[in-house]
């Protein structure tokens, strides 16, 4: 008999089918567990498959007693407690750099997007505007990407990603993050002289209490009024009112973005300002990701249920 496995997050059934051909999944379609299940059935749960930006409040863990694993279902895990999960026994998996290079796609389509303007060319189409030969303040010349100054702030797997495909634009590429790397880009010592020194910041640091509202006004401001900051990270990482304010008063230039400070993000400011290129957080969403994830969600949860120490397990 398969062992069982709790979802707690809400994922689209396309993303379980494969993990659910090896395991019995109790989903629960992102309601709390015990909405759905009877403590019966929740009591021999040994392990669980979330969204790794989820908060699982304690109360969730005291309803699974027999918890000995939580797999994020991707790379982050900022949704975990750590010293919950600590006291509790409970080893915690994830996906590391499983959907790097799609992240890094996006990033670069977010860059190119806002700083070509291309929501704004498309609409000129469309609209007639182009046929018409109407003037449009949105199609001046931009500046192009030769010899752009471009700070990545974190240099893990998505970070090191960016930085390689940002080179090929014949791009000046720097970094900051909590210590230097062995790669060949310059490291500047503080995020503050990274975005004073960049034309476009690119937002690739993992999310948690100390990177919380990393990018505030000041460095808005030292990004300066040609900047265009990209997130592919968390929209912790930004402070979004400041963000906003600095967009409405031409403090920087542009901004393109696929996370927000609230998922999923509701129209408001941000989506009314036509400097900005918004997605709905897809960075890791192709079908090449999702089967890495996969795999390593299946491999932890083989390990796990074998005895063995998790394959992929956040230290």
């Amino acid at each position: 008999m398969p062992h069982q496995v709790l979802i707690f997050s809400r994922f689209p059934k396309a993303q379980m089918v494969r993990i659910g051909e090896r395991y019995e999944l109790l989903d629960g379609k992102g309601r709390p567990p015990i909405e759905t299940f009877s403590a019966e059935q929740l009591k021999p749960i040994r392990a669980m498959i979330t969204a790794g930006g989820q908060a699982i409040p304690p109360v969730v863990l005291d309803m699974l007693p027999s918890l000995g694993a939580i797999i994020c279902y991707g790379t982050g895990y900022d949704g975990i407690d750590f010293a919950e999960t600590a006291r509790r026994k409970i080893a915690v998996g994830n996906s590391p750099a499983a959907n790097a290079a799609s992240v890094a796609d996006l990033a670069m389509t977010l860059m190119l997007a806002t700083t070509r303007r291309l929501v704004a060319a498309d609409d000129y189409v469309r609209s007639g505007g182009w046929s018409g030969a109407k003037p449009s303040p949105s199609m001046r010349p931009p500046l192009g990407m030769t010899g752009r100054k471009i700070g990545i702030y974190g240099m893990g797997e998505i970070g090191r990603k960016i930085a390689a495909r940002c080179a090929v634009f014949e791009t000046e590429v720097a970094y900051h993050s909590r210590s230097k790397h062995d790669v060949p880009y310059a490291y500047h010592a503080s995020l503050a002289a990274l975005a004073e020194w960049a034309d476009i910041l690119m937002v690739a640091v993992r999310a948690g209490a100390d990177t919380q509202h990393a990018v505030d006004a000041g460095i808005l401001k030292k990004l300066g009024p040609q900047g265009t900051i990209v997130n592919i990270s968390r929209g912790s990482v930004i402070d979004q009112a400041a963000l906003v304010a600095a967009l409405e008063s031409n403090v920087i230039a542009g901004a393109g973005l696929d996370v927000y400070a609230k998922e999923p993000h509701a129209p408001d400011t941000l989506t009314t300002l036509p400097n900005v290129v918004l997605t709905p957080h897809i960075g890791g969403h192709t079908v090449e990701a999702h089967i890495a994830m996969q795999d390593c969600v299946m491999a932890n949860l083989d390990a796990f249920f074998s005895g063995k120490p998790l394959r992929y397990p956040v230290t």
